[in-house]
């Protein structure tokens, strides 16, 4: 018995020796990973008594040589009752090594590059032209796309690489500056999926807003600049003739659009109406 028991307390002795190996084992691939999480929420009050809602989760965990990063964005909107108007979620997932910038916080991209003195980011302009200003060309097409606008291909002062046109739409009489195209007939470095486009990470350095991802089936996102102006980014599958198209516009400028072409047609109609009047007159004359 006292054998058996020897030879049981070196089995025990053997299987703890063995749990605590599994253990030190499981404990030091647990050190290798590490995780780390946080959220913010914030309130906007909107111009028409609107409620907008923001929540904002970001994971980042590291294992080994590799972080990943995960943040999502839930954006919900209620009216001044209370009911919801709109909910949307925006997600973004990332690895890359360790050593390598990933995602910037809003904090970072408001002050990147700014100096000792934070400035505000110019959110009424898009590739060097300002939202509202006169654009003067003598090269303007109609749209049928966008009657109530007039279109004209510029140079921008910088251009980006990979894109071969842009486009300036303008109001149809004052010429003003409504929305602006850049247009690449082939996808802009395709193929990334694990790190966020860096136009992307462009457009949120720039204007120091997220990017909301607007399709699930294709990399289509929004920038709300604020002001009721936005920037949309289809990084692939955008048109029949372009793959990459960046389009920004101002709602108050696309507004004044509409309200100068329907000024136009009223007043064309009115000066069709004059004519018919006085060519009926002349012919009764004849007869």
């Amino acid at each position: 018995m006292k054998k058996n028991g020897k030879t049981a307390m070196a089995a025990g002795a053997a299987l703890a020796l063995a749990v605590f190996g599994v253990c030190d084992a499981l404990s030091s691939s647990e050190s290798k990973a590490t995780s780390a999480k946080t959220a913010e929420s914030s309130v906007t009050t909107n111009e028409n008594g609107s409620v907008a809602r923001s929540f904002v989760e970001q994971t980042v965990t590291t294992n080994g040589n590799m972080v990943t990063e995960r943040r999502r964005e839930t954006r919900t909107t209620m009216d001044t009752e209370g009911n919801v108007l709109e909910t949307s979620t925006s997600e973004y997932a990332q690895s890359y090594s360790v050593g390598d910038e990933g995602m910037s916080p809003l904090a970072s991209i408001a002050t990147a590059g700014c100096g000792p003195k934070e400035e505000p980011a110019e959110a009424d302009s898009f590739l060097g032209l300002e939202f509202g200003e006169e654009f003067k060309a003598t090269n303007f097409v109609s749209d049928a796309d966008s009657p109530s606008l007039l279109r004209a291909k510029f140079t921008p002062k910088k251009a980006l690489a990979g894109f071969d046109d842009y486009y300036v739409y303008v109001t149809p009489k004052t010429h003003k500056v409504a929305k602006v195209y850049a247009c690449a007939r082939d996808a802009v470095e395709p193929g990334a999926v694990w790190r966020r486009h860096y136009l992307v990470e462009a457009l949120e350095k720039r204007y120091r807003t997220w990017a909301r991802l607007c399709s699930y089936r294709r990399p289509y996102y929004r920038f709300d600049l604020g002001g009721g102006k936005y920037v949309d980014a289809c990084l692939s599958g955008a048109t029949h003739d372009y793959e990459t198209v960046l389009a920004a516009w101002d709602e108050d400028v696309l507004k004044t659009a509409g309200e100068e072409y329907e000024a136009m047609r009223e007043e064309a109609r009115k000066s069709a109406k004059e004519t018919r009047k006085r060519r009926v007159s002349e012919a009764a004359d004849a007869f």
